[in-house]
């Protein structure tokens, strides 16, 4: 590969279709990432992470020669930090990741250069790395560009929402958001929104707190609905049919790196001002211990009525429909507290969309749904909709899978 123009920093689920995205207009793409065999993987145009039209960009790309992964950063004009930001100690956000990543480039960098965050961060995060840069490399200042700019794409369909949805882009100064600007508007059809870098990352934080809120309603539906004996999904759909009500669907919890994650940096940073965005997490999180509760309930049922413990079905990791990723994954909770309670049990645990696990033995969903005396409904997955045997079995439904 010639000189690139982009060194990507991070090929996870975000960063790895950004560089797709971007290689596939003929522009060279240098990838990094800590882990050696998503390196290997990638070199040889193949993919570590299931998401539709992926593997055939990655395929093109590295076979045209635009794109190639390495483990540590090369000189480039244009520098993109996707990495993890988890958490640390009482859900306190993490940005190590996005420092160790900028420290590993900051002998790399010269005047002209471009460099973006679009890993969810606090509010700040920019301007930090904005003063570790020109701590270190004091004469560069104000002679880079310096921008923040967020994904905001739905795992399974990342290829599309790349391309055409809106951005939210906000520089450290205006020249910074221009230049950023001009870069994402070679690769995205959406519209571009310029602001500056401390509403950019809040933003962010504020998107995915909105849904956490939404869905921690719906969830608190369902649980009061349980106690009523009123059918929480006929209840919604009813509900909706006003012409300026919109209630999402409850399920088992919220996961994923965003909206499980994203409202705690808010909350850490304000916690006397965030009663409405702590509390819907609260909810959420609860909503997985219930899940777990209930099915624990109907499993010392099945033994008091049948004199044996039941053949449990748990149906689903995943943290939503038809994606292979585990993060963050209230159906994942759910299993490991299931199993923790009762280790003697006898349990099919259900993934379509993984090969194997690295704790729990996998089991196919048509075997365990025939074996099962209990089945529990963990994930709506397409593959669930074709179990149609269910005569003298008890169903658990956390997601309206038979809906």
């Amino acid at each position: 590969m010639k000189k690139p123009e982009v060194v990507m920093i991070g090929l996870g689920y975000i960063g790895l279709p950004t560089a797709a995205l971007i290689a596939q207009n003929n522009v060279n793409v240098y990838g990094v990432d800590i882990n050696e065999n998503v390196v290997e993987t990638i070199n040889r145009g193949e993919i570590h992470i299931v998401e539709p039209d992926l593997d055939n960009a990655v395929a093109q790309a590295v076979a045209g020669g635009y794109l190639k992964a390495a483990t540590s950063a090369v000189e480039a004009n244009n520098y993109l930090i996707v990495v993890p930001t988890p958490f640390k100690g009482k859900n306190e956000p993490d940005i190590s990741f996005v420092e160790a990543a900028t420290r590993g480039i900051i002998p790399l960098l010269k005047e002209g250069d471009l460099y973006i965050i679009e890993s969810t961060s606090p509010v700040g995060t920019t301007e930090k790395m904005r003063d570790l840069i020109y701590g270190q490399r004091p004469e560069l200042r104000d002679k880079l560009y310096i921008a923040y700019c967020p994904e905001r794409v739905l795992p399974g369909n990342v290829m599309y929402e790349l391309v055409h949805n809106d951005r939210v882009i906000g520089g450290i100064d205006k020249a910074s958001t221009e230049k950023a600007i001009a870069f994402y508007g070679q690769y995205v059809k959406g519209d571009l929104h310029k602001t500056n870098a401390r509403t950019a990352e809040m933003c962010k934080l504020v998107e995915n707190s909105s849904r956490d809120v939404q869905i921690a309603f719906a969830n608190e539906l369902s649980l009061i609905c349980d106690k009523a004996d009123i059918n929480v999904w006929e209840l919604i759909n009813l509900a909706n049919k006003h012409p300026r009500v919109n209630i999402l669907q409850p399920g088992c919890g919220v996961g994923g790196h965003c909206i499980a994650v994203d409202p705690y940096f808010i909350v850490s940073e304000y916690p006397m001002e965030t009663k409405i965005i702590g509390t819907a997490r609260e909810v959420n999180n609860y909503k997985s211990f219930w899940c777990a509760e209930k099915i624990q309930t109907a499993k010392l049922k099945f033994e008091l009525d049948n004199g044996r413990k039941p053949k449990v079905a748990l149906m689903g990791l995943a943290f939503k429909p038809n994606i292979d990723d585990l993060r963050e994954s209230p159906a994942k909770y759910i299993v490991n507290k299931v199993l923790q309670n009762d280790n003697n049990g006898e349990y099919f645990i259900v993934e379509p969309n993984i090969e194997e696990h690295s704790v729990f033995k996998l089991t196919d969903y048509q075997v365990a749904a025939e074996d099962a005396d209990i089945i529990v409904f963990l994930v709506n997955h397409d593959e669930f909709k074709n179990i149609n045997n269910l005569e003298g079995k008890i169903v658990l439904d956390f997601c309206n899978s038979r809906g």
